[in-house]
């Protein structure tokens, strides 16, 4: 008979985090949901097809680890991390210029726009000497200044927004982002969780234009 210190339920369980994704041309951003991580507990490794990424979780002092097999190939040198309090934010450099479908596993090849050969060559020779750093600093700006020059129009333009806003927005601006697009049948998108949580959002069709509810 085991002790009681030894039973499963006196154990500590990790607490469940979870990670979500979204792309633009040139990137892929992973965001995970891990509160107060310490930036020196933090690892992040890139490969062609992989993301590892580690930390101690504060609140129980184990590890959390998030091990991704990619669906397409990323350009190890120029990918970046970021901890802030809320999360871990990872960007992978596509090396393609696909649309990713999935982030896991194989994914389907649906071409947008090419990333340039020399964007992808901007880190610097194929041999690097024996004491080479990476200049982060400059990758970053590079990352940046892509970034920039993409100009999104019409309805890329808007997602590209919102998907900015919801990787980077509290956990209270994603309900609040949530609930107003699902109970309002997309006519409305709301970041203001206190406003849209005491009641259901109405339905606001563009001027014009009249909503009718389709019977099953």
């Amino acid at each position: 008979m085991s002790a009681a210190g030894d039973s499963p339920a006196s154990q500590p369980m990790n607490p469940k985090i979870k990670h979500d994704w979204y792309q633009t041309d040139a990137l892929v951003v992973v965001t995970i949901l891990l509160k107060n991580a310490p930036s020196d507990k933090v690892k992040v490794q890139y490969g062609e097809r992989n993301l590892s990424v580690s930390s101690l979780i504060p609140t129980s002092e184990s590890e959390y680890s998030l091990e991704l097999e990619l669906a397409h190939e990323i350009v190890p040198e120029m990918c970046t991390y970021v901890v802030t309090p809320s999360k871990i934010e990872v960007k992978l450099r596509k090396k393609e210029g696909l649309m990713w479908t999935v982030l896991e596993g194989e994914g389907k090849e649906e071409k947008v726009k090419a990333i340039p050969q020399a964007v992808i060559d901007a880190s610097g020779p194929q041999q690097p000497p024996k004491l080479f750093r990476k200049d982060w600093d400059k990758i970053e700006r590079d990352i940046q200044k892509m970034e920039a020059e993409e100009k999104p129009e019409g309805d890329a333009a808007v997602n590209q927004l919102f998907q900015k806003i919801y990787g980077e927005g509290s956990d209270e601006v994603r309900r609040a982002m949530n609930k107003s697009f699902l109970e309002s049948g997309g006519t409305v998108l709301s970041t203001n969780w206190d406003q849209v949580a005491p009641k259901k959002v109405e339905v606001k069709p563009p001027d014009g234009l009249e909503f009718r509810k389709w019977d099953s």
